[in-house]
């Protein structure tokens, strides 16, 4: 029978070239570089809240890294290690090979070693903790929006919603919209080259993970700032354009849906063909969708005409 202690080794060891212990401690010891800030961050994925239960465990490994990269990149951080701790129901080896083989995949792309955690029987759960490291003086953070800066925005939102939307029956989607769709909530990119070229441009920004409108509102209230958005300036994915949804939905899963992973920023005016030489660099679609005002922590959403929109719901919360 596969104890704990092989299930480890078996699938999660890896050797660890750039830390001084890896895992098979009671912790691990690493070193960050000369003249660098840590970056910290934790998140955790529940069955039935984050993942349905028939998710493909290769795509699950995958998003469980992503989501925490997608932190890490707002941040303005480089990602290096990584702990994992894991809830399972029943030890699985055909679903550990495949849940490893995604989450291996995405970390040897950016450099993240996973270097400790933990196992124990229960409702699967998965809780990674992420290490990266900035430049000192040189993080990315919420706080430092101002009056005149632009509100910009990377790639798409509303994908995700829509897919579980679809999953519950609350749209119907097309193919290729099912398609673009669940490849965005089964497959988020983590914009962490996004991340380093704003180090020195960016005067905030956040990863978008609880919908557009929420991830602005915290930017907005850690700024002291307010955000008029406006909502003809944002991006609708092809695949969506003629899929034949009723556009309100889809206004509301652009501004509210939340699990984007992308990234939400301020920058100051004069900044903007710093912005789109960025973009060009790393092949990203960055839209300037609004301004910050003054205020004390508001979203103001509106149309071209000026016309306020009034969202259904303003985002993910675990609680409501």
């Amino acid at each position: 029978m596969t104890s704990e202690f092989d299930l480890i080794q078996r699938y999660f060891t890896r050797q660890a070239k750039s830390v001084v212990l890896g895992i098979g401690d009671d912790c691990a010891l690493v070193r960050p570089p000369g003249g660098m800030g840590m970056a910290i961050t934790t998140d955790m994925l529940c069955e039935g809240t984050h993942f349905f239960a028939d998710v493909d465990p290769q795509s699950l490994g995958h998003k469980t890294l992503a989501v925490n990269l997608s932190d890490i990149a707002a941040m303005g951080a480089d990602p290096r290690w990584a702990t994992l701790a894991v809830a399972l129901p029943r030890i699985d080896e055909a679903w550990l090979a495949e849940f490893t083989t995604g989450f291996f995949a995405l970390a040897e792309r950016f450099g993240v070693e996973l270097i400790g955690g933990d196992t124990t029987k229960g409702p699967l759960t998965l809780s990674l903790t992420m290490f990266g490291t900035y430049p000192l003086g040189h993080a990315l953070r919420r706080d430092g929006a101002g009056v005149g800066d632009d509100l910009w925005v990377s790639g798409e939102t509303g994908g995700a919603a829509l897919a579980v939307a679809h999953r519950h029956g609350r749209v119907h989607l097309p193919a290729p919209a099912l398609a673009y769709c669940n490849r965005r909530l089964d497959w988020p990119e983590p914009r962490v080259e996004l991340g380093r070229a704003l180090r020195d441009i960016a005067t905030s920004a956040i990863d978008v993970s609880d919908g557009l409108v929420a991830d602005a509102r915290h930017l907005c209230e850690r700024s002291k700032v307010d955000a008029r958005i406006n909502m003809d300036l944002l991006p609708v994915p092809t695949a969506l354009q003629a899929s034949g949804i009723d556009r309100a939905i889809v206004c509301q899963a652009i501004l509210a849906g939340g699990d984007d992973y992308e990234l939400a920023f301020t920058a100051p005016a004069a900044a903007r063909s710093d912005v789109l030489v960025v973009a060009s660099r790393i092949g990203l679609v960055l839209t300037r969708i609004g301004s910050m005002v003054a205020g004390s922590g508001s979203v103001h959403v509106s149309d071209m005409q000026g016309l306020p929109i009034h969202l259904a719901a303003g985002g993910f919360d675990h609680f409501r």
